[in-house]
C-alpha cells in the first residue's frame, strides 16, 4: 500500500494540473518581461541606433530607379525600333515582368527573413539587384537579334525583379523593427525616409539620369542611351554591399523570431488574417494605380508636347511631374508622427480622389500643349496626395499590425499583393485608357478609375484598420506571445536562446528557495 501511495506522489509530481500549467507559463512570461526592456532602451549610441534603419531601408532606392527608368527605356525603345517594339509584347513585358520577379522575391525572402535571417535575406537580395542590373544593360539576343535583345532584356529584368522584391520583407521590416530603438515621437518618419522616401528619391533620380544621358547622347545616339541608364542602376546596390555585410540583426527579430520552429499559422490567420487581408488590399489598389501611372507618365508627357521635341524634353518634364512625389512623401513623413498612419493614410487617399475627379473633369483643357506646365502640376498634386496618404504609410501599417515573428511573411503577403496590383495595372493601364473614344477621354478614364479605388481604399482605413501608436512593435509582441502561452506554446524557443536562459535562471532560483513542484519538457511551437 505504501509502494502504491510513493508511485502516486511521484506521478502526480511529474504531472502538473492544468491550472499548475497555467500559472506556470504565465510566470515564465512574466519572469522575461520583467528582464527585458523596451526596444527603445537599448545602451546603443544615436548613430548605433539610426546606422541599422538606413542599411536596412535604403535599397528600396533601387526600386524606384530600376521601375521608374523603364518608363523613359520604354519611350526611347519605341522611338528606336517602332511597330518591331510596339507590336508584340516587348514592351508590356519589360514593364511588366519586373513586377512578377518582386513576387517571387517578396514571398521567398518572406519566409527567409523570419525564419533565418533578415540581415543575409537582405544581403543576398543585394547581390541579386547587382547583378542583374548590370545585364540588363548589356541585354542582346543571339546572333543580334532584335526580338531576342527584348526577349533577352525582359528575362532580366524577371531575375532582378527577385532582387527588388527582397528588400520588402527583409529591408523594409529590419527597417521598421530597428526604429523601436529610436527615441518615440520620431518613429514613423525615420521608418519613410528610408523606405518610401528613397523609392520617390530613385524615381526623380531615373529622369534627372534620363533627362542628362538623352540630351549628352543626342537622338542620333539614343542606342547607348537606354543601356546607359539601365547601367547606371547598378550604383545603388553597390553602395549598400559593405554596409549590409556589417548590419547586426535588429533587436526585435532577436527576441521574438520563430528560427526552425513551425509557425502556429490557424492561431496567426485568427488573429491576423483580416487585417492582412485588409492591408493586402489597400497596397494592391495603391500600386495599380501610382506603378501604372508611374510607368506611362513619360507616354502621357509626350502625348501633350509637340511631336518636333526632342527625346530629352519629355524626359526633363518628368522630372517635374516625379518631384511632387517628394513634398507629399516628406510632409507625410511627419504628419504621420503627429496624427499616426491610420489617419495619415486616410486623409492621403480621400485627397488623392479629390484632386483626381478634379484632374478628370478638367483633362480636356489641360492637355492642350500650351497647357503642358499646367498639368504638370495638378498632375503632380495627386501623384503628392498619395504619397503622403498610402505611399508613406501603408507599409509601416504591414509592419506594425502584425508580431516580430511573423513579421516578415505577413508584410511579403500584403506587398506582394501590391505588387500584383501593380502588374494588372501595367496591362490594365492601357486598356482603360483604350477605352475612351477621343484622346481627353483617353486621358480622363484612369483618373476616373483611379479616385474612385482611392475612395475604396479610405473606406478600408477608416472601418478596418486599428489605431497604430508609436510603440505598437512592443505591444503587438507582447499580445502574440501572450496568445501563445494561452494555447500551450513554449515562448521560450521564441528568439536566440535568451529567452530560454533567463526563464532556466527563474527556475534554478525557484528550486534553490522553494524546490520544483514538477518538471515541464518545452514542447516546439506548433
Amino acid at each position: 500500500m505504501s509502494g502504491l501511495l510513493a508511485k502516486l506522489r511521484k506521478s502526480s509530481a511529474s504531472v502538473a494540473p492544468p491550472i499548475e500549467r497555467r500559472a506556470e507559463e504565465e510566470r515564465r512570461t512574466s519572469t522575461l518581461e520583467s528582464d527585458e526592456q523596451p526596444l527603445k532602451e537599448t545602451s546603443k549610441g544615436y548613430w548605433e541606433r539610426r546606422i541599422p534603419v538606413i542599411a536596412c531601408g535604403a535599397g528600396l532606392f533601387s526600386d524606384g530607379y530600376l521601375n521608374s527608368a523603364v518608363g523613359p527605356v520604354n519611350t526611347i525603345l519605341k522611338s528606336l525600333y517602332g511597330s518591331a517594339y510596339t507590336s508584340g509584347n516587348a514592351g508590356s513585358n519589360i514593364s511588366a515582368l519586373a513586377f512578377a520577379g518582386e513576387v517571387l522575391g517578396i514571398l521567398f525572402f518572406g519566409y527567409t527573413s523570419d525564419h533565418f535571417s533578415r540581415k543575409w535575406s537582405l544581403f543576398i537580395s543585394t547581390i541579386i539587384l547587382f547583378v542583374f542590373a548590370a545585364l540588363s544593360a548589356g541585354a542582346f539576343g543571339a546572333n543580334g537579334s532584335l526580338q531576342g535583345t527584348f526577349a533577352a532584356l525582359a528575362a532580366y529584368r524577371l531575375l532582378l525583379g527577385i532582387g527588388i522584391g527582397g528588400e520588402y520583407p527583409a529591408g523594409s521590416v529590419g527597417c521598421a523593427e530597428s526604429t523601436g530603438e529610436l527615441e518615440s515621437g520620431k518613429r514613423n518618419r525615420w521608418f519613410i525616409w528610408f523606405t518610401n522616401l528613397q523609392i520617390d528619391l530613385g524615381t526623380v533620380v531615373a529622369y534627372i539620369v534620363a533627362t542628362i544621358v538623352a540630351y549628352a547622347c543626342t537622338d542620333a545616339h539614343l542606342r547607348a542611351a537606354w543601356r546607359i541608364i539601365l547601367g547606371l542602376g547598378v550604383v545603388p546596390p553597390l553602395s549598400l554591399i559593405w554596409m549590409r555585410f556589417k548590419l547586426q540583426e535588429p533587436e526585435a527579430f532577436q527576441r521574438e523570431k520563430m528560427g526552425k520552429n513551425r509557425t502556429p499559422w490557424l492561431l496567426v490567420l485568427k488573429m491576423y488574417g483580416f487585417r492582412m487581408f485588409v492591408v493586402s488590399a489597400i497596397w494592391f489598389i495603391y500600386d495599380f494605380s501610382s506603378f501604372a501611372f508611374s510607368i506611362y507618365s513619360t507616354e502621357i508627357i509626350d502625348n501633350i508636347i509637340p511631336s518636333t521635341a526632342a527625346t530629352w524634353k519629355s524626359f526633363a518634364w518628368g522630372i517635374l511631374v516625379n518631384a511632387f512625389y517628394l513634398p507629399g512623401a516628406i510632409a507625410g513623413s511627419w504628419i504621420s508622427d503627429k496624427w499616426g498612419p491610420r489617419t495619415t493614410l486616410a486623409v492621403g487617399v480621400i485627397l488623392q480622389a479629390i484632386t483626381g475627379y478634379i484632374m478628370a473633369g478638367v483633362y480636356g483643357p489641360l492637355s492642350r500643349p500650351g497647357n503642358v506646365a499646367a498639368w504638370c502640376v495638378v498632375y503632380g498634386f495627386f501623384l503628392s496626395f498619395g504619397e503622403l496618404g498610402p505611399g508613406d504609410n501603408i507599409g509601416l501599417v504591414a509592419a506594425k499590425t502584425c508580431p516580430t515573428s511573423i513579421r516578415g511573411q505577413y508584410y511579403a503577403v500584403a506587398s506582394a499583393m501590391g505588387k500584383v496590383g501593380a502588374f494588372v495595372g501595367t496591362y490594365v493601364f492601357p486598356v482603360i485608357q483604350n477605352d475612351g473614344k477621343t484622346k481627353t477621354q483617353q486621358g480622363q478614364y484612369p483618373f476616373w478609375v483611379a479616385s474612385s479605388l482611392a475612395l475604396v481604399s479610405a473606406a478600408l482605413v477608416i472601418f478596418c484598420l486599428p489605431a497604430i501608436s508609436q510603440d505598437t512593435i512592443d505591444e503587438e509582441d507582447r499580445r502574440f506571445r501572450k496568445a501563445l502561452v494561452e494555447h500551450g506554446y513554449d515562448t521560450a524557443l521564441l528568439g536566440d536562446g535568451r529567452r530560454a536562459s533567463v526563464i532556466e535562471q527563474g527556475d534554478r532560483e525557484k528550486g534553490n528557495s522553494s524546490g520544483s513542484e514538477y518538471e515541464e519538457k518545452p514542447s516546439k511551437l506548433g
